[in-house]
């Protein structure tokens, strides 16, 4: 028997922390060709002015190296190169890291570099990297502590964490119409276009189950982070989360 110590969510249900890895990929094998496009009509086009003003607060500087984990379709890591920044663009699914090869060929935007890693394991050496940066990803790692410590080791002394992530809005009234609109009409929305209302409807409950704001800067700080921050955006809706490694 599993005990409840060796389970972790996997949405609204508890599971082995290996099948929770094996569904996870699944779900994002499931719609990664649909994954920017199911962004746009679930967000009404708001993820992109999210990921600009979090790539804002990570001013990336030509000469840096900064990993982008779960970083698969290469929204972030477009926005960094922009910057000057060498990109190394991580996921530990496949099938979203060909998306992003695609979009980054079609964009021509030469330079990437293409790795596929498991954020609590990741095979860089130590003090590689002087940015860390994961989107809409955090809430999807099985082990969430151990993707955190990794990301503590990789970075150099001075370097810098930044996750965008779902939260919980605190806005009165807002937090209501939300939470009727993803529960009920993200799972249809899906279906109509990338033709799975399973995989948008685990996607919404990982939201529910993700920590709250303080509990997550928390974790931060836990894995060896200072000066953390928390920037909610639409009342917490979105939330910009942020520590340094000082030595």
């Amino acid at each position: 028997m599993t005990s409840s110590s060796e389970t972790v969510s996997f949405g609204y249900e508890q599971v082995s922390p290996e099948e929770k890895t094996r569904r996870v990929g699944s779900v994002f094998s499931s719609v990664a060709r649909k994954y920017d496009i199911m962004n746009d009509a679930m967000s009404g086009g708001m993820h992109r002015l999210w990921k600009d003003r979090f790539v804002r607060r990570l001013k990336p500087r030509r000469g840096e190296h900064i990993l982008d984990m779960a970083g698969g379709t290469g929204d972030i890591a477009f926005r960094i190169a922009e910057r000057g920044a060498q990109v190394t663009v991580s996921d530990i699914n496949p099938d979203m890291l060909g998306v992003g090869m695609e979009r980054a060929e079609k964009r021509g935007i030469h330079g990437l570099i293409w790795s596929e890693q498991n954020a609590e394991t990741l095979t860089f050496d130590d003090a590689a990297f002087d940015g860390y940066t994961i989107a809409f990803g955090i809430r999807n790692v099985t082990r969430i502590d151990k993707a955190l410590a990794e990301a503590f080791r990789v970075l150099k002394p001075g370097g810098r964490f930044f996750c965008l992530e779902f939260s919980t809005t605190e806005w009165p009234g807002f937090k209501d119409v939300y939470d009727a609109y993803s529960h009920h009409l993200v799972p249809r929305i899906g279906q109509a276009i990338a033709g799975d209302a399973d995989s948008y409807r685990y996607l919404i409950e990982s939201i529910r189950k993700f920590p709250t704001m303080p509990e997550f800067r928390a974790m931060i700080e836990t894995a060896g982070f200072r000066h953390t921050r928390v920037e909610p955006i639409m009342g917490g809706l979105v939330a910009i989360h942020s520590g340094w490694k000082v030595s």
